[in-house]
């Protein structure tokens, strides 16, 4: 019988350093071990039936920012293959990747640069180990540029190992260099006005989009 565990994590919603923090990279280090971070409450029921049938442990990070989301799921026999990422928006100038909560700002921030002429292709991997790097490098490849967002700290991250791959398979077609975006190497703080400034905001993809496209 698999083990699965089911974890809360992420910010928002002023619990301190004690219950926010992202421990994504923790596990993902742990070789035989499987991560999933789901982003829909669709792939949250795909991920967790396929995991059950695996025989391997599985880690499933679930964001606390949503617990609440509501949304389409299928009846009957879902599943969501562990391993493979989900495209959820196309684009050509640039190609973000995010996972759980940030694939939400994310969207919100390809939604903006739309209006400003700037299509931003959105990719949630959902399972971070294994990682889908086949979809993660033909989209890079397709748009020649990367932005990675992840809630957790810079360093030693999820996050830091997608743009070191990006950067050794996909050098040739980049554009310019794989950027990141993350929450400060600090504990995560009580007060909701700092937590809110701790991650990632579609407002910061964003600006980092534009500079990215040398319209900062």
């Amino acid at each position: 019988m698999p083990l699965v565990i089911r974890a809360a994590c992420g910010m928002g919603r002023g619990t301190a350093a004690q219950h926010t923090q992202s421990l994504e990279a923790w596990f993902v280090h742990v070789p035989g071990l499987k991560l999933v971070a789901p982003s829909t409450p669709a792939d949250a029921k795909g991920l967790l039936a396929s995991a059950l049938d695996g025989e391997d442990p599985v880690l499933m990070f679930e964001h606390k920012q949503l617990y609440a989301l509501k949304g389409e799921v299928p009846e009957g026999r879902h599943r969501v293959p562990l391993g493979r990422a989900r495209l959820l928006r196309e684009g050509r100038d640039l190609t973000i990747i995010a996972w759980a909560a940030m694939a939400h700002r994310a969207l919100e921030a390809a939604e903006a640069l739309a209006a400003e002429g700037i299509a931003a292709e959105v990719l949630d991997p959902r399972s971070l180990s294994p990682l889908d790097t086949g979809a993660i490098l033909a989209s890079v490849r397709r748009t020649g540029r990367a932005l990675v967002v992840d809630e957790a700290t810079l360093r030693c991250s999820v996050g830091s190992e997608i743009a070191a791959t990006i950067g050794e398979h996909a050098f040739a077609a980049l554009k310019g260099p794989v950027r990141r975006l993350a929450s400060p190497h600090a504990p995560k703080p009580f007060s909701p006005v700092l937590e809110a400034l701790s991650a990632p905001g579609s407002a910061d993809i964003v600006a980092m989009a534009r500079a990215m496209l040398g319209r900062g």
